[in-house]
């Protein structure tokens, strides 16, 4: 998660992309979800199962708010979005791997009736779901010159995550992705 944290961030800055921008920003909440998880179970820190998965879901929240932010400040600002390789990369890469972790952590979480790690599974499903929107904005951008479908992409990402939120409050997973 560092390194596609790390690849898309940079990424992102390079290509001033807003497709990018959401991708890495997934990226870093995932890292923080991730940490909230596993928060629940060193021994001097007190978080309760349910407050690491509301953690979770504000989390979703603020990072559909940052998308939104991003997207309508490129077009306000009228950045126009480079096309980016390493995003390419990066994107295709979690579209393998995110479901796979997706789905590994549901399989954790229903055996151990764990809605925090239920919840951290609906964040890997996000970065899976971000990853294909992206990676179709940075791919449309890169091959048909077309920089507002980067934005576009950026923007069509918020309900899905405010969905997934939603979801995530509720202590339910996401079975969009």
């Amino acid at each position: 998660m560092f390194v596609e944290f790390g690849v898309a961030a940079y990424a992102a800055a390079a290509a001033r992309s807003p497709a990018m921008l959401a991708f890495a920003s997934d990226s870093l909440v995932e890292l923080m979800s991730a940490t909230v998880v596993l928060l629940q179970w060193i021994p001097n820190v007190s978080i309760s199962e349910r407050k690491a998965a509301r953690t979770a879901s504000v989390l979703l929240f603020v990072l559909a708010v940052a998308v939104v932010g991003a997207a309508l400040a490129g077009w306000t600002l009228g950045l126009r979005p480079q096309p980016s390789r390493a995003g390419i990369v990066i994107t295709i890469a979690a579209l393998f791997a995110m479901p796979v972790l997706a789905w590994l952590k549901r399989s954790e979480a229903r055996q151990f009736g764990n809605a925090a790690l239920a919840a951290d599974a609906t964040q890997s499903a996000a970065c899976a779901c971000l990853a294909l929107i992206a990676l179709i904005g940075l791919a449309v951008n890169a091959w048909f010159h077309i920089a507002w479908f980067d934005t576009a992409a950026a923007l069509a990402a918020a309900p899905i995550l405010l969905q997934e939120s939603r979801l995530a409050w509720k202590g339910q997973t996401c079975q969009c992705c």
